[in-house]
């Protein structure tokens, strides 16, 4: 899980020519017999099992194949269920640094998050309709940080009629639990299942409207993991169960200071107020004095996105941090460029690097939400934002902020979108 780094300047990296365009390659029998061989490993390791919904079968493609994103296996699991039909793969540019030559010939299609993407579309058409390949996509873009789906992009309904294929729905069970993204890699011993079904027939997406589908995949994409974990019975008792907590449960829900969580073992506790809070077996919190405001950790993480949205339209909303900033231009490496600062305010992201040299704004209508992740390749907590073509990478000195500048982003969207729809 280690990415190609180096270091350079700011100007040297903006004179660095950019790649040219590509279209997808379609995978030939042995690349993907070498995926499935690599994959067999770690789904033997989670017991992974899968079953097909209402006789899907898979041999009757191309399709626009859909996947909930929960962890670091997902590419994995699906290339067991899928084997050995021929499928492209809708990847972020980041994971083909340095090996753009296997990445393409095993399917990947490049693209960057949460930004728009024409030739995204024209790569993916291309595919499904030259290559008479079916295409797997993330439509969440982001790994859920508490078990949830993340927000869908808007219009996502327009996308499949324009694509004009069947859509099959792949969704695990555990994959989250298994490997939450705030844990920081610590694995826990969770069997993981998925179910695949057809979700929509090509006649269903050219019959229903843009909105009708996009309901449609609402309600796929609807799911919560520590529900599912606690009505299934699922025992997660790993003494380490309920570290990294801290980096999605930043603020506290008794004391309501931000930043002050801290985790160890099965504790969550504030060291503003010294409320503990101990999470058992089944994914629940407990306090260990008084009440539990949120035994339920997406119902705490969801309560953070109504406070964030309270500060957005009281005009309050403001966060900075310290950052190491790291950038994609090509597929070579990922260029360090040095310490800057990051802001974030009601005109959405501001850029600045140590030198002066440096000022990048990103504003709040450039999409629904923002590329945050944790442990990002093993090198820190980030905030991805920028273009098609450049993106920057921002490590934050404080991992609660990347939780919280998702929360904001999302809920400036939210806010400025009836001005952008006027």
């Amino acid at each position: 899980m280690n990415i190609k780094i180096k270091n350079k300047t700011w100007e040297e990296v903006m004179a660095l020519p950019r790649p040219k365009h590509k279209k997808p390659m379609r995978p030939n029998f042995f690349w993907r017999t070498l995926v499935r061989i690599l994959s067999q490993f770690d789904a033997d390791v989670i017991r992974f099992d899968y079953s097909f919904c209402d006789k899907t079968n898979l041999s009757k493609g191309p399709y626009l194949i859909l996947m909930n994103h929960s962890s670091f296996l997902d590419m994995k699991l699906a290339s067991k269920i899928l084997y050995p039909m021929p499928y492209h793969i809708v990847c972020t540019s980041d994971a083909m640094m340095g090996l753009e030559w296997l990445m393409r010939r095993i399917g990947c299609i490049p693209t960057a998050k949460f930004v728009s993407d024409m030739t995204l579309l024209k790569d993916m058409k291309y595919a499904l309709q030259k290559k008479k390949t079916s295409v797997l996509m993330y439509p969440e873009a982001g790994y859920s940080f508490d078990g949830r789906s993340v927000r869908l992009p808007e219009n996502f309904g327009s996308l499949c009629k324009h694509l004009k294929v069947p859509v099959i729905m792949i969704t695990t069970r555990g994959a989250f639990l298994q490997n939450p993204l705030f844990s920081g890699l610590k694995k826990r011993k969770v069997k993981v299942t998925a179910d695949v079904k057809l979700l929509l027939t090509a006649e269903e997406v050219m019959q229903k409207s843009a909105q009708e589908l996009d309901e449609v995949l609402k309600e796929a994409f609807s799911f919560d993991s520590f529900r599912w974990q606690a009505e299934n019975r699922v025992k997660i008792d790993e003494p380490y169960r309920a570290e990294g907590l801290e980096r999605i449960l930043y603020k506290c829900c008794h004391c309501h200071k931000e930043g002050c969580m801290e985790s160890k073992g099965a504790v969550l506790r504030c060291n503003a107020c010294g409320k503990e809070f101990v999470m058992d077996e089944y994914g629940a919190l407990h306090a260990k004095e008084g009440d539990t405001p949120f035994s339920h950790i997406p119902d705490w993480f969801a309560w953070e996105s109504e406070c964030a949205k309270a500060e957005v339209e009281g005009g309050r909303y403001y966060l900075e941090s310290d950052t190491q900033i790291m950038m994609a231009v090509d597929f070579k490496a990922i260029y360090d460029i040095g310490k800057g600062r990051l802001v974030h305010d009601e005109n959405g992201f501001h850029l600045y690097d140590a030198c002066g040299k440096l000022l990048y704004e990103h504003a709040p209508l450039t999409s629904h939400s923002v590329c945050a992740d944790f442990y990002w390749y093993e090198k820190g907590d980030v905030i991805g934002i920028g273009t098609k073509d450049t993106t920057y990478y921002c490590l934050l000195d404080d991992a609660f902020k990347v939780a919280k500048m998702r929360h904001g982003a999302e809920e400036l969207y939210q806010k400025l979108r009836p001005r952008r729809e006027k």
